[in-house]
């Protein structure tokens, strides 16, 4: 009688799990068709960088070198520097402010 019961409990627990995962499951496909319909009201919106995939794929440890496009206008470089490996050069200190300072000078040691 006891196995029997543990039995029952056990087919329970199965049918549980199942209907949490079918659950999940139908929730996962909710929210992608509402995210799709999001995406078609709004054409010009474009998708994430870095996409879902790519996050798995780096969760995983593979490494991705380029984004996909998402969909954005392409931006163009900075214009600022023609060589992007130039470093910027200092210039030489200047006085700020257009007053001397003054010197200040050692004690001389106590005897």
């Amino acid at each position: 009688m006891a196995e029997q019961t543990s039995e029952q409990a056990a087919q329970a627990r199965e049918k549980a799990t199942q209907e949490r995962a079918e659950a999940a499951k139908k929730k996962i496909a909710d929210e992608k068709a509402a995210r799709e319909q999001r995406m078609a009201d709004q054409p010009d919106a474009g998708k994430p960088t870095p996409t879902q995939e790519e996050n798995d794929l780096a969760a995983s440890g593979v490494h991705i070198p380029e984004h996909e496009p998402d969909g954005s206008p392409v931006q163009e470089s900075n214009t600022l520097q023609s060589n992007p490996l130039q470093q910027r050069q200092s210039r030489p200190a200047q006085q700020q402010g257009g007053y001397a300072t003054r010197a200040a000078t050692p004690k001389p040691p106590a005897s």
